[in-house]
């Protein structure tokens, strides 16, 4: 009896080991085809794909089985195929033939089927005929109904081909008042060191605005004016956060470097703190300049002249200019990017519009902002071949140093960049081999994901409780269901550093508690 359960556990081990805790469901179906099934499809679709088992029942690392017949087992592929089918009952489907099949462990059958994650261009997948109120996507607590804001991103980035979140054009911003001309003219004399001869050297700036997208007509409509990459690249900060522009505006950049006093939270900070036109042109001519400040500058020689930059420069240009090119300007959160001892991260808002392994594979250009990749490339600092992520990775490799590793957060949707800085060997940062899954103890043990995670959330309960609120309206917005790891692992710590207050503090388990944020600047954390 104990090899056969050594040799179940086994088996399920290997089962699990084929993707992430997040990205295997395990289901009981002994009272039929569950419904819940269809949910879970949603949100790996939705998200970075998965593994659904029927027939299989897991709680706490242990394993049952339903003890399901073949005949029983066969009659629900066949149900799976033909609700797959039907659009009606999910909207797109997605699994090839091979991705379903019926496996024997013991005396018991199971189902194992493999959803893919979805391409961009079918998000988002739902149940039914409405997306809205129908929509899943997985997180770490298992799946959870999307918010109409998430769905309507999803959408905007099937559509992001044909309408750019960077080409919408402003109504009412005007070139003396809004643009800050210093950045205007410090992009062009780059551009005119780099390329003298370039035609558009001589032209006027509105002329030169135009012929790069910043500025814009639409044929059909007559409509004109600047662009949300035009105003983001070269605006005045309180342009780009004027409601009509991009009011949720905000980049930060964090040192913590040669350190070791815990009350320095960071060495250096780079934010819009009113000294400066914080617009994306001065916030990567500046976060670039303290980035390389980490890297080895070994002496060159090309072709008989001083070579100063290093394939690892590249890596980190293209890292940085990727963070800004990617985000999703209509998700919650702001472009971070953060350099320790140990490392670069590198944060920006939204999903990936290609998967991990797409990512890693290169030679599939998808950008969210088009016309900021294409201000960059003018400056020969952004690749549209998808080879860009070659450009980070060989940087890497050129030091020697460990393969960066990226990384999908939900609630807030994040997308994190890891370049470890060093040879020190650290396999809870290693390349995530995209063809091959990291084993459990990697998966479940990253400190460096978990910890970017935390910051996020503690930054997304401040901005939520800016006006008292209980804690169940917290989980509802974090998405999250276990009330005793809420407040051990951010409510009870955020109050006693001081970031949260109860509103009835003397009395900790009254029921009409709720939480409120003290800080008096949230967005400095």
């Amino acid at each position: 009896m104990a090899e056969h359960t050594t040799d179940i556990k086994s088996r399920i081990k290997a089962l699990i080991g084929q993707g992430e805790s997040s990205e295997v469901e395990f289901k009981s179906a002994r009272g039929g085809f569950p419904g819940s099934f269809w949910e879970s499809y949603s949100a790996f679709a939705n998200t970075n794909g998965g593994t659904i088992v029927l027939g299989v029942v897991e709680k706490d690392n242990r394993f049952s089985f339903d003890g399901l017949t073949e005949e029983t087992i066969v009659r629900y592929k066949k149900i799976f195929w033909d609700c797959a089918h039907n659009k009606g009952k999910i909207s797109v489907c997605l699994p090839r033939e091979s991705d379903v099949r019926v496996e024997q462990i013991e005396e018991s059958y199971i189902l194992i089927c493999d959803i893919p994650r979805a391409n961009y261009e079918l998000r988002p997948v739902y149940i039914g005929s409405n997306p809205f109120g129908s929509t899943y996507r997985r997180n770490h607590e298992g799946d959870y109904l999307c918010t109409d804001a998430e769905v309507r991103r999803m959408f905007a980035d099937a559509e992001h081909d044909r309408h750019s979140q960077d080409g919408r054009i402003l109504a009412g911003f005007e070139f003396e008042r809004d643009i800050d001309q210093e950045s205007l003219h410090q992009y062009r004399q780059t551009l005119a060191s780099l390329q003298p001869t370039h035609p558009w050297i001589g032209i006027s700036d509105m002329d030169f605005l135009k012929k790069i997208g910043a500025y814009t007509t639409e044929y059909e409509t007559g409509k004109e004016g600047f662009t949300l990459a035009g105003i983001l690249m070269f605006g005045k900060y309180d342009s780009i956060t004027n409601p009509s522009g991009d009011p949720m505006y905000f980049v930060d950049y964090r040192e913590r470097i040669a350190t070791d006093n815990p009350d320095i939270r960071w060495t250096h900070r780079i934010y819009p703190d009113g000294m400066w036109e914080a617009n994306l042109y001065q916030y990567y001519v500046r976060v670039y300049n303290r980035l390389i400040q980490s890297l080895p500058r070994p002496f060159m020689i090309k072709d008989g002249v001083r070579q100063e930059e290093t394939p690892a420069h590249d890596a980190v240009r293209e890292a940085l200019i990727n963070c800004i090119v990617h985000q999703d300007v209509n998700a919650q959160g702001h472009i971070i990017v953060e350099r320790t001892d140990k490392s670069l991260v590198f944060m920006n808002q939204g999903m990936m519009l290609v998967s991990k392994k797409q990512y890693f594979e290169g030679g599939r250009s998808i950008c969210r902002n088009p016309i900021l990749q294409k201000m960059f490339m003018m400056l020969g600092r952004a690749e549209k071949a998808g080879s860009g992520v070659d450009k980070i990775v060989s940087g890497w490799k050129y030091l020697g140093w460990p393969l960066p590793t990226v990384a999908e957060e939900t609630r807030p949707d994040y997308v994190v960049l890891t370049m470890q800085l060093g040879t020190e060997p650290d396999k809870k940062t290693r390349q995530e081999n995209p063809t091959r899954k990291p084993d459990k103890k990697t998966r479940q043990e990253n400190p460096t994901r978990k910890s970017n995670k935390q910051v996020l959330r503690r930054e997304q309960i401040l901005e939520f409780c800016v006006e008292p609120k209980s804690l169940f309206d917290i989980l509802q917005h974090l998405g999250l269901k276990n009330r005793e790891n809420l407040m051990e692992v951010y409510i009870n710590p955020m109050i006693g550093a001081g970031a949260l207050a109860m509103t009835e503090p003397d009395n900790p388990t009254s029921r009409n508690q709720m939480y409120v944020a003290v800080r008096e600047d949230m967005e400095h954390m």
